[in-house]
């Protein structure tokens, strides 16, 4: 694979007058020596889907904290939904739904309870019911929470996330531990969130999933955003060398090209037809973003 745009081209801005949900600058947050976030910079659309990615240390946590109002940054400018986070009160709280990557509280009540218990803390909460029914626990909804399966535990945390029918959702890590089945089944849960014009700011450690799900890709290292754009495009990925592949002669033989619709042609007119064994592959999402963490690390070593 060629290596990724230069760094001038990595961050593609939304278009002017964007209706913005989330807008950081040069945000910074220092816990005595470790730079934990250092000059981040992240705009979020109304209505979009983001996905944030990044490394473990990368910045990904503390910048996601610093949104929600749990975490004060020490210099830099924020806004989410209009408001400074470190001065969002109670009804600024009530816009916002957050769902953490791990939650062992709530055992003893049933599905609904817990639900219920929630919508009491929102003024225009969603009808628990509907709710329920919405992430798919409705046969569940007499079920303690202690004797929910793992998937579907982190329903019932997005059911509490969603109950204040938020306009800015926070999903951390949502899948984690999931099988395949219910990581489609929630990502369907998420695509209709997305309809109904639910800002979603997601962070995940699978690049496929931020493919299926985001409408933009955020790519954070050293606690600094390095790359933003739509997945086909993150990083040049969409003008990144091809490689094409074919049998011949007993052997495998490739090429790589920026060009593979005329390698193609090319092999068929030799083979006068079917090329045997051909196989195109562009740079996928999880190359792109190897490449982008990589380059970061050796020039934070250099």
């Amino acid at each position: 694979m060629s290596t990724t745009a230069p760094a001038s081209d990595l961050l593609v801005p939304l278009p002017p007058g964007t209706d913005l949900a989330i807008r950081a600058r040069d945000v910074h947050k220092a816990y005595g020596d470790t730079h934990a976030v250092d000059g981040a910079t992240l705009e979020v659309a109304r209505g979009e889907t983001l996905a944030l990615l990044g490394p473990n240390g990368a910045g990904k946590t503390t910048t996601t904290e610093i949104l929600e109002g749990y975490r004060l940054r020490d210099s830099g400018e924020v806004e989410v939904l209009g408001v400074d986070p470190a001065h969002g009160d109670a009804r600024w709280k009530s816009r916002l739904g957050i769902v953490l990557q791990s939650a062992s509280d709530l055992r003893d009540l049933t599905v609904a309870e817990a639900v219920r218990h929630f919508a009491g803390y929102y003024p225009h909460a969603a009808d628990p019911t509907e709710v329920i029914e919405s992430v798919g626990l409705a046969a569940k909804a007499g079920t303690r929470a202690a004797q929910l399966s793992g998937g579907q535990r982190r329903r019932l945390d997005v059911a509490l996330g969603i109950v204040g029918d938020p306009e800015l959702l926070f999903l951390d890590e949502p899948t984690t531990g999931f099988d395949p089945e219910a990581r489609r089944e929630f990502w369907d849960l998420i695509r209709s969130l997305r309809a109904r014009g639910t800002t979603i700011l997601l962070t995940t450690h699978y690049l496929e999933e931020a493919e299926v799900l985001a409408d933009r890709v955020a790519v954070i290292a050293g606690g600094r955003v390095i790359a933003t754009d739509v997945p086909a495009r993150l990083g040049g990925r969409d003008e990144s060398v091809t490689t094409v592949s074919w049998q011949e002669g007993g052997a495998t033989r490739e090429v790589r090209t920026a060009e593979p619709t005329r390698v193609v042609a090319e092999l068929a007119a030799r083979f006068d037809g079917e090329v045997p064994g051909l196989a195109v592959r562009r740079p996928s999402l999880e190359d792109i973003y190897l490449t982008l963490i990589g380059h970061t690390l050796t020039q934070e070593v250099a």
